[in-house]
């Protein structure tokens, strides 16, 4: 390393964040320009470990010391061709990813771990502002062709390699732009929709084909599909939201996480001029405590509710590391998103309720949600299986006027697509693959969530690369150098 001693000199520093009362204002990314003295600064840190876990603790095998590096001796290009060896999209998730490689970052044992994501953000932002990142375009034509369903970053990845493979892709998505939950889920204020564009106009001057407003399976049939490509890729992603089946359900005023989040992004688009059922001078609870909610929390702060509560079943982590916890596993440990600092500033006390459950929706005499009957929860083992107990005497009454359930995803939706394909699904609903990301009908292949379920960014790219191999294999006979990651079964469940 360039500093073998630079993570006993140095402490890790972070970006800051602007100040709340000026960024609840907009939609803008949180942080302030980092500057590059501190980055390689921070680059310092990386050790000399030896072993660099950080390296197995990304499902995409990112040269993460290579790159820090790279950057302390100030050799950016050098370390831009290193993040995009591994990375189709190291942008997305620099913004994006919860860093399970910082997770297991050696340094991480005793001290905080090197800030890997910030170096991986500054790399790739400095990489397009010298015009290092180009169209890779192909040089030969294989003369085969790949469908890939849904934009999403499985989608995303699957079609950059398959198009660099010297195959014609087309990406098929029914939303009318491209991105999937990134260009729809998340926030503007999380990642501005601009770094979504700037990458897409990479692809398609490498020759990828988008095509918008598509529902395959309705619009064009699966029939049809099959027929015109060589081979499909299903990459829509895990979709289908859980639900809060209990009394009062059907009030007015309760919606899906999924149902809020992506107007608030089509009105920075200028797809729309208003949100059309607004946080604004509403008593907001959202139920679920992960990055979703945690979205819905920061576009309720910026709708100017009147007050959020954010509900969560789960008891509180704890601030480090439990003894069946220990490093190099993902630490479970309490996190604080900018959105929640921002409510804390806001609001005074933090909006997170831990080990509470909603029992029922009341509505007033227009069936509008009015309040929530909670109770407040333990972990216990009932009949051998692990459950929550209510606990008598912590019956509460929360007045809300918007409900926003949060409480992820199940799989993907029932769709005719996939009555159409006619794909063995696993028992928890997902399409079932084998080792090379191949369905049980020929030539039609699934990556990302709609494969493994809800999970992370960082897995959907990997899964997305690997399942790209597996396709060129199959259509050439051979495979032809594309890298692969990850199967399916090297990638466990968080």
């Amino acid at each position: 390393m360039g500093d073998p001693t630079g993570f006993i000199k140095h402490d890790r520093k972070t970006p800051t964040m602007r100040p709340v009362p000026v960024r609840i204002l907009d939609w803008k990314e949180v942080y302030e320009p980092f500057s590059k003295d501190d980055l390689q600064t921070q680059a310092s840190r990386c050790m000399d470990c030896g072993v660099p876990f950080c390296n197995s603790g990304c499902p995409l095998g990112n040269l993460i010391p290579d790159w820090n590096d790279l950057v302390y001796r100030d050799d950016w290009e050098a370390a831009s061709e290193r993040l995009h060896a591994t990375n189709n999209f190291p942008e997305f998730t620099g913004r994006l990813c919860p860093a399970p490689c910082e997770g297991s970052c050696v340094l991480g044992i005793h001290e905080p771990p090197v800030t890997i994501k910030q170096i991986e953000i500054e790399i790739i932002e400095r990489a397009f502002a010298e015009g290092w990142v180009t169209p890779v375009i192909p040089t030969v034509s294989t003369g085969k062709s790949v469908a890939v369903v849904g934009s999403g970053p499985a989608g995303l990845a699957t079609a950059q390699q398959l198009t660099r493979a010297g195959h014609s892709v087309t990406v098929f998505e029914r939303a009318d732009r491209i991105g999937g939950l990134m260009r729809y889920g998340i926030p503007e204020f999380k990642m501005e929709k601009r770094f979504i564009d700037r990458r897409l106009e990479q692809m398609q001057a490498e020759g990828t084909e988008f095509r918008t407003g598509v529902n395959v399976g309705v619009d064009i049939t699966t029939d049809e599909l099959t027929e015109q490509f060589d081979a499909v890729v299903l990459a829509m992603g895990a979709t289908q939201w859980r639900d809060l089946p209990i009394p009062g359900r059907e009030a007015n005023g309760i919606y899906q996480a999924m149902e809020f989040l992506p107007p608030a992004n089509a009105v920075q688009l200028g797809d729309l001029e208003s949100h059309p059922f607004p946080a604004t001078g509403k008593d907001v609870v959202i139920i679920g405590g992960g990055d979703t909610g945690a979205d819905c929390l920061g576009t309720a702060i910026r709708h100017e509710a009147r007050s959020i509560r954010q509900f969560e079943i789960m008891a509180q982590p704890p601030q480090s590391r439990a003894d069946n916890n220990p490093w190099p596993k993902w630490p479970l440990i309490l996190r604080t998103p900018s959105a929640h600092l921002e409510a804390i500033e806001v609001s005074g006390a933090d909006v997170r309720d831990y080990a509470i459950n909603t029992l029922e929706f009341v509505a007033d005499d227009n069936g509008d949600v009015a309040f929530l009957k909670t109770v407040r929860v333990e972990s216990a083992i009932v009949d051998g299986r692990p459950t929550f107990v209510p606990i008598e005497g912590t019956e509460e009454d929360v007045p809300a006027q918007m409900v926003l359930l949060a409480m992820g995803f199940t799989g993907p939706e029932k769709s005719p697509l996939l009555e159409g394909l006619n794909v063995d699904l696993t028992d928890r609903g997902n399409v079932a693959r084998d080792d090379q990301y191949a369905t049980s009908q020929p030539n039609v292949f699934a990556c990302g969530d709609v494969g493994r379920g809800q999970s992370l960014i960082v897995w959907a790219i990997a899964e997305g690369r690997a399942c790209a191999a597996a396709v060129d294999a199959r259509l050439m006979g051979t495979p032809t150098g594309l890298p692969t990651p990850v199967t399916p079964t090297d990638m466990p469940l968080r």
